[in-house]
């Protein structure tokens, strides 16, 4: 029989996903990074989650800072509260207890500590000053094994934070269970927060690059979705049922609609339509199959005003919980930041729908671009393994032409129908073409049409069958032929 672990919840929102549940109870971390990479916030912040959860806390700070100046800075955060130090939260100054007595001086101390307070949870602040302290590598190892001894024996999981980068075969890296790795990555002009799990000993945990941000509810850790859902969480249902786009001749050209958890793409340029395709869609929602909505590029406030001139009634559809008008700038944020907080919203509302517009804007909080196809079939997976039916948009660059250039690499073999929208010019009038490219597992109707919209909503018609060459943008008359108007 496989043994199972006895954990120590984090109480930080991420981490614990990261490591498969929490910290190994009675196991010794390395928590380190750069000044100012969040080591003392993560600490304290899994403090204070650690005594809510019944636990007590002993904190030994082995730098030169002042308590009161710390809990000045902890005092910014929401987790903190000043109520629990002295008590559960007990925290001890070593530091001249360092520098004038030396190494086995602070562990008598925190031995005593331990096992006055006890502490199921020790944190050891400053242990760059220890290193700094012994004399030779053996002291360390013998400083942390000391330290590992007692409190183990005392059933107390130990962090020990440096601002050091330690490597593999530092002493330190060597004696512990697990190491954490907080730093910061500038992308051009934007720093982004990681953390990673560079060491768990007998643990399994997801590996590689995270993101994270401290804000004031403190620190924040965002798997990346290709790792957290490497394997969809749910089987998702086996129907073969389908659902209404939105537009009754759309559904025609379809065979009789999109079939639920499918994924639908709609290419084409600014402007073409592709967002009021989208509020059609969710335009069909109801309170028992709700739809969310997230863009990027316009508010709730004009999407419902714009939903008005089509004649849909979104702010009934609010109102009655089918649906959920969600906007994230495209100024900051992180890729799966936003990626959770979708997936978070569909769970919530109990979403069947979901318009992601567009996935060019979420693709460009990547910043490692290499990323995007496996974040993207992580997310269309997960959504799909929740019965959730999705149309997104991505706009392309050309506004004529009959060259038509795939959105990323291996994005259209993901996506179950793949709709194309362009603009062409004929009989000196500017005219929006749609068609059908790929309907997977279904026949279609590839006949090109127009797309045309107004106070009727989205209308999807037959045109363009007097002309020939319409996808270069400008048709010819075929001899003979009327061109449909």
């Amino acid at each position: 029989m496989v043994e199972v672990l006895k954990r120590v919840e984090t109480g930080i929102e991420g981490l614990d996903a990261l490591l498969r549940g929490g910290l190994v109870a009675g196991a010794s971390y390395v928590v380190q990074g750069p000044p100012g990479a969040g080591k003392t916030i993560l600490a304290n912040q899994l403090a204070c989650g650690h005594v809510r959860n019944g636990g007590r806390v002993l904190v030994a700070t082995l730098l030169s800072e002042s308590h009161e100046r710390l809990f000045q800075c902890l005092s910014t955060l929401e987790f903190f509260d000043p109520a629990l130090v002295g008590d559960q939260i007990q925290f001890v100054s070593a530091f001249d207890t360092l520098e004038q007595e030396g190494l086995d001086a602070v562990v008598r101390l925190m031995r005593q500590e331990i096992s006055r307070q006890q502490a199921s949870l020790l944190i050891v602040d400053g242990l760059l000053n220890a290193r700094i302290r012994a004399e030779t590598t053996l002291d360390t190892k013998k400083f942390i094994s000391e330290l590992q001894g007692h409190a183990a024996f005392a059933g107390c999981t130990v962090l020990l934070l440096t601002s050091s980068r330690l490597q593999e075969g530092s002493p330190e890296h060597t004696m512990v269970d697990g190491v954490i790795e907080l730093g910061e990555t500038l992308v051009g002009s934007r720093a982004v927060r990681t953390i990673q799990l560079r060491k768990t000993r007998g643990s399994a945990a997801l590996s590689g690059l995270h993101e994270c941000q401290i804000d004031s509810a403190g620190l924040t850790v965002f798997p990346r979705l290709e790792a957290l859902y490497s394997h969809p969480s749910h089987l998702g249902s086996e129907t073969m049922e389908s659902i209404s786009t939105g537009s009754q001749a759309l559904d025609d050209m379809l065979g009789g609609g999109v079939s639920v958890g499918s994924t639908t793409l709609i290419m084409g340029p600014s402007g073409i339509g592709k967002t009021s395709l989208g509020l059609a869609f969710v335009a069909a929602a109801s309170p028992v199959q709700p739809a969310v909505h997230f863009g990027f590029y316009e508010s709730p406030t004009r999407l419902r005003q714009k939903a008005s001139a089509f004649g849909y009634d979104f702010a009934e559809l609010e109102r009655s919980g089918a649906l959920l008008l969600s906007w994230q700038p495209t100024t900051e944020g992180l890729l799966d930041q936003v990626g959770a907080r979708l997936l978070k919203q569909v769970d919530s509302l109990g979403a069947k729908r979901v318009v992601i517009d567009s996935l060019g804007a979420l693709s460009r909080l990547a910043f490692d671009p290499a990323r995007i196809n496996g974040f993207f079939r992580a997310l269309i997976g997960e959504l799909r393994a929740r019965d959730v039916t999705m149309l997104m948009t991505w706009e392309v660059r050309d506004l004529f032409g009959a060259e038509v250039s795939a959105p990323s690499p291996d994005l259209s073999s993901i996506v179950d129908n793949l709709i194309l929208t362009r603009f062409v010019e004929l009989d000196s009038r500017l005219r929006r073409m749609l068609s059908l490219l790929k309907v997977r597992d279904s026949d279609y109707d590839p006949a090109l049409h127009e797309l045309c919209m107004g106070p009727d909503g989205v209308v999807v018609r037959k045109a363009f069958e007097g002309a020939s060459a319409v996808l270069s943008g400008t048709p010819t008359h075929s001899e003979g032929l009327t061109v449909q108007r």
